[in-house]
């Protein structure tokens, strides 16, 4: 198998669909890759689709320019209406690592608006654990981490990223030195390297179990020294700002909420990154922090880019599960505390409440094997015994040694009770990544002109069908880097004008509708929010089938409509924007562009099972790719952009 990888991992094919006129419940399509009835096109990921998601780097303005209309120069920041308007040279979607690692780069030349949901700090970078992988021992290859990744992603990986990745690696380590990044070194002085599961060597560079912190806190400390780059916390994304150029969409910034003033900001910029994270939200249990509803991926399928490989939801097989502690948390956690693959890299064993080890009867790497081995493992474990929750023992290690290397671990365990140099650890499976996203080029391109997008919100053919533990942070550094020239030489060619932020509508916020009003919208929303991820959970989860999953695009449907009607109804207009409100439209969203994609799926392969379709299908090794539809076969408010896509 793993020479047949190397024969068309360059040259993945994928289906394509037209539009033609038909009238379609969502405004995308999802390639058939099971269908005969469709064209097969040969398109390699990383080289063909960068061909056919070029930027055209001409000297076109981004803005019709007329004599009342004139370009700023670069550099300016203008700010417009009282701080309606902004204007930037790179707005960046996101706060993670991927975001501010891009950030830096760019604001050598131009000015930067760094773009964040909540706090600088809250992002799913400063949630990782384990650490980041690269070749830095001797002992390794970079073939060698080529090889775990595309085992690990089920051979649907694109060879020639796998490789980009992996041989700039070492080099995005040393820059995150270089800034004052501090990583766990062992007694020799070097850097202590940890192994994880599917990872043959020990490669995974670390900060105990709290690397994302300290890669966000050395970033962040950058950026904040940065007086070319300005941090605007509390701002709410709502919509890219885009226009047509031919056959061509064209980036032009992006319509932000104040989400502490209930204001709408309009952010003009050149060049616009998207590294906003992914949507573990669409699930009722998550690792990811509450920012995390599909914000990115949402907007950018609305502004017709193209998305791909959504159906791998990757699960992380062990989230702390509250239910086995002995004290009980007195609330429900926002996000479920993760237990890093790292335990199990150091010996940790995993084993039913009977206390019988059952790693060995699913898979020959026991506990080291991928994730979605070990996920869909316990799960079947929960079902057959109809248990609630499985036990990871470290116990046996050397005290000294667990609380060096899971401080944080042991200290949130130790708030309820458990010991978890004595006791082993209740974990479940909670969802965790998603491998899928924004379809990218090797340089970050999108096909839409001025949008580029990096870190989780990205599908850049790294992961394939399931990712690599420690892999994420690390294509996070290396396509924010690589997204830095092409996005300068863009932002070189495109000239803002002046009037640019009149040439779309404006968002509105619902003051009107009274307060009584919009508490009924948040509340009714907030239940909907519930019941959607429910439905996602228990229709599109670990193990899947057709029937479930047609079930879960039926109720996903009838659930959007009854929202939307209620809402109206409460005199909400398609303008209108509040924080809830949106979140909820791109929750469903990207909930049923999983489902969608997960149908299109007749095999099971990585993070995708189904019993209907239980095997590997050689001629399925595609990715799965959904192209925008026509703007006007939109039917629900979720599916389109506040705004009007016009030209001034």
């Amino acid at each position: 198998m793993a020479s047949s990888v190397a024969t068309r991992s360059g040259s993945l094919q994928f289906s394509e669909i037209a539009c033609r006129g038909q009238v379609f419940r969502h405004n995308f399509l999802v390639s058939g890759i099971a269908s005969q009835k469709l064209i097969q096109k040969e398109l390699s990921w990383s080289c063909g689709v960068s061909k056919f998601l070029r930027i055209q780097r001409s000297n076109y303005s981004l803005y019709p320019i007329t004599e009342k209309c004139k370009p700023l120069e670069t550099g300016i920041v203008s700010c417009l209406r009282d701080g309606t308007t902004k204007y930037f040279d790179f707005a960046v979607i996101g706060s993670g690592v991927a975001g501010l690692r891009y950030a830096l780069e760019v604001s050598k030349h131009g000015t930067v608006a760094v773009v964040t949901k909540a706090e600088p700090h809250e992002s799913n970078t400063n949630y990782a654990q384990g650490g980041v992988s690269a070749v830095l021992c001797p002992l390794d290859s970079v073939e060698s981490h080529m090889r775990d990744t595309i085992v690990a992603g089920a051979y649907l990986c694109d060879e020639e990223t796998v490789r980009v990745v992996c041989t700039e690696g070492p080099d995005r380590i040393r820059e995150l030195i270089a800034m004052g990044a501090s990583f766990d070194h062992g007694e020799d002085g070097n850097l202590h390297l940890a192994r994880e599961g599917g990872h043959s060597h020990h490669r995974i560079v670390h900060a105990a179990d709290m690397t994302g912190r300290e890669i966000e806190r050395a970033l962040l400390e950058a950026v904040l020294n940065d007086p070319n780059i300005f941090v605007f916390e509390h701002h709410f994304a709502i919509d890219l700002l885009t226009s047509q150029d031919g056959p061509d969409t064209v980036c032009h910034g992006v319509d932000i909420l104040n989400t502490e003033t209930q204001e709408v900001v309009r952010f003009i910029s050149k060049v616009t990154l998207l590294a906003s994270g992914g949507v573990g939200h669409i699930y009722p249990s998550t690792t990811n922090p509450p920012v995390a509803t599909g914000d990115g991926i949402a907007m950018a399928q609305r502004a017709q880019a193209v998305i791909s490989n959504m159906e791998f939801v990757q699960f992380h097989p062990t989230a702390l599960a509250d239910k086995g502690l002995p004290i009980q948390p007195t609330k429900t956690r926002e996000n479920a505390f993760l237990i890093t693959e790292a335990v199990r890299g150091d010996g940790g064993i995993l084993y039913n409440l009977d206390m019988e080890r059952f790693m060995p009867l699913y898979d020959e790497r026991e506990e080291l094997a991928p994730r979605d081995v070990v996920a869909r493992s316990i799960d079947d474990q929960l079902k057959k015994r109809n248990e609630k929750y499985v036990l990871l023992d470290i116990s046996h290690k050397p005290r000294e040694k667990i609380l060096a290397h899971f401080p944080n671990i042991a200290a949130e365990c130790l708030k309820y009770g458990l010991d978890i140099t004595r006791q082993p650890i209740p974990v479940v499976p909670a969802a965790h990544y998603m491998c899928g996203g924004v379809r990218a080029g090797l340089e970050g391109e999108t096909n839409v002109r001025g949008l580029y997008v990096a870190g989780e919100v990205a599908c850049t053919g790294l992961h394939g069908a399931n990712r690599l533990a420690s892999n994420s942070l690390l294509e996070a550094l290396v396509f924010a880097r690589r997204a830095v020239q092409p996005s300068i030489d863009h932002m070189r060619n495109a000239h803002v004008g002046i009037c640019a932020s009149d040439c779309w509508d404006r968002p509105v916020v619902p003051v009107s509708l009274g307060g009584n009003v919009l508490g009924k919208i948040i509340s009714r929303t907030r239940e909907v929010r519930k019941e959607l991820q429910s439905i996602m959970w228990e229709y599109v989860g670990i193990v899947r089938s057709t029937m479930r999953l047609q079930r879960a695009e039926l109720r996903i449907g009838e659930l959007e409509l009854e929202w939307e009607a209620y809402l109206f109804q409460q005199g909400w207009d398609p303008t209108m924007v509040g924080l809830e409100a949106c979140e909820m439209r791109n929750l469903f969203c990207c909930a049923k562009l999983v489902v969608s994609s997960a149908l299109a799926r007749q095999e099971s392969r990585g993070l995708h099972y189904t019993i209907d379709f239980p095997h590997l299908e050689e001629r399925m090794r595609l990715p799965t790719v959904i192209f925008p539809c026509s703007p006007n076969l939109n039917t629900t408010w979720s599916s389109r952009q506040v705004h009007k896509q016009q030209m001034c």
